[in-house]
């Protein structure tokens, strides 16, 4: 008798609900995430696993196989594709992954990125700079700062601008492509941002799919197997690399971050203050508006009035009216979309110190600090522009800590060297290959 009074308090005790077992910043915080989320729970914001292929969104016409991935994580490291380099010193020094380095948070690891023109590495990327032999105009450079790669996978219209992809903002915009801007002419074939933008973005960082890449380096086979169900003639070129590429973009998903791992049930996970970070975030501070879903992002560009990357004085081939300074609205023309840029997704934003679209802020305080005065500093931007959201939000020095340590802390998955290849078909060094950068990584 004892013995079954025993067991049933036991068994009672295991049975407490979560919110019972939990601490009491986290029931707040979970019946925070509740009311924000559309299914009312915290599913909305948990990200599937790297290898659920079923649970990932996919493009509309490129669902996800283990093949397209296994070859897309091969070409986005092979700087064995540079075959279209300016000069034939720069032939085979880069790859995407020079411009998106995964210890920088799959973003460049300095101010700008630099692909072709560029020379060195350093620990992280920071060390990459002008190949004497380019000329600045000459460099593969582009006039705002890359967006990260990660959790891409919640993104219809990537880049900035979004130009690229035929649906979500870019529908009703068909009567712009590839009048102006000529890249945009890809949109015509119907994909989504992701695989539309790779096939210019492999274009424009002069990489190519050719006889050698296929043969001599030996990538033909994983084609075969990646798209068998492609026609020959079809197999081989820039859209079927880009369909792989993207396919491995949409399994960078950061589920080891401390607050993945919190939703999933590991109240360990985060620390108090990191807890109370997060209230911030999802509460007083107001971050949740424009940073949702698994991701914290959104198909949404916001005139946040920050300046342009020329005013660093460090970046390359851009100066005031370079087109991209003027966001969205440089793609669509239209005066209400001047200045307004792509809400960024925000994991990982610590691995690399530079942010917004001119790398105008140097520290994940400072980015807090901008928005918790919530005035514009760039004088360009017209006052009409700007986003209702930048306000000054009354944080106080606690509060701001608080959520700093969050966004640094909680938003940062430490493991992302999981999705970096031991090697490439071509044996060259990655993501860069000239001297100075084999020297950097130490793979003479």
């Amino acid at each position: 008798m004892k013995q079954a009074i025993l067991f049933l308090l036991v068994l009672g005790t295991l049975s407490c609900t979560k919110d019972e077992l939990a601490h009491p910043l986290d029931a707040r915080l979970e019946k925070t995430l509740n009311r924000l989320s559309p299914e009312g729970d915290l599913s909305y914001f948990q990200l599937p696993q790297s290898d659920n292929l079923t649970g990932i969104p996919a493009g509309r016409q490129n669902p996800l196989t283990k093949e397209k991935v296994e070859l897309g994580k091969l070409l986005f490291y092979e700087t064995g594709l540079a075959r279209k380099a300016k000069y034939k010193v720069g032939e085979g020094t880069f790859s995407c992954s020079t411009c998106h380095v995964p210890a920088a948070g799959f973003m460049p690891g300095r101010v700008q990125g630099i692909a072709d023109g560029g020379l060195g590495f350093g620990a992280v990327g920071e060390g990459r700079d002008r190949f004497a032999y380019y000329t600045p105009a000459e460099m593969d450079v582009q006039g705002a700062r890359p967006l990260s790669l990660l959790n891409v996978a919640y993104v219809s219209n990537t880049s900035w601008t979004g130009k690229f992809g035929a649906y979500g903002v870019n529908e009703g915009t068909e009567d712009l492509w590839g009048i102006e801007d000529e890249a945009t002419e890809v949109n015509h074939l119907g994909l989504d941002g992701l695989e539309a933008q790779n096939i210019e973005g492999l274009k424009i960082h002069r990489m190519t799919i050719d006889d050698y890449v296929l043969d001599d380096l030996g990538y033909r086979s994983y084609f075969d197997q990646a798209f068998s169900s492609w026609p020959t003639e079809e197999r081989y070129g820039l859209k079927a690399a880009s369909f792989a590429i993207s396919a491995y973009l949409r399994t960078l998903l950061t589920t080891e971050a401390p607050f993945q791992q919190w939703l999933k049930g590991n109240y360990e996970a985060l620390t108090a203050i990191e807890k109370e970070g997060a209230l911030l975030f999802f509460g007083k501070a107001g971050c949740y508006r424009c940073h949702q879903g698994p991701a914290l992002n959104a198909n949404a560009f916001y005139a946040l009035g920050v300046k342009d990357l020329y005013e660093t004085g460090e970046a390359f081939d851009t100066d005031e009216n370079d087109l991209r300074n003027f966001g969205r609205g440089g793609f669509t023309k239209k005066a209400e979309d001047l200045f307004a840029f792509k809400v960024p997704g925000i994991y990982n934003m610590s691995d690399s110190p530079f942010y917004f679209h001119g790398s105008s802020k140097r520290s994940l305080r400072e980015v807090v600090e901008y928005f918790n005065v919530g005035a514009p500093e760039n004088d360009r931007v017209p006052a009409e522009n700007i986003a209702p959201h930048l306000h000054p939000l009354g944080l106080s020095d606690q509060e701001i800590e608080e959520l700093v340590v969050f966004l640094e802390e909680s938003l940062r998955d430490p493991a992302l060297d999981r999705y970096v290849p031991q090697e490439v078909l071509s044996g060259n060094c990655f993501p860069n290959n000239d001297s100075q950068s084999k020297e950097d990584l130490g793979c003479q």
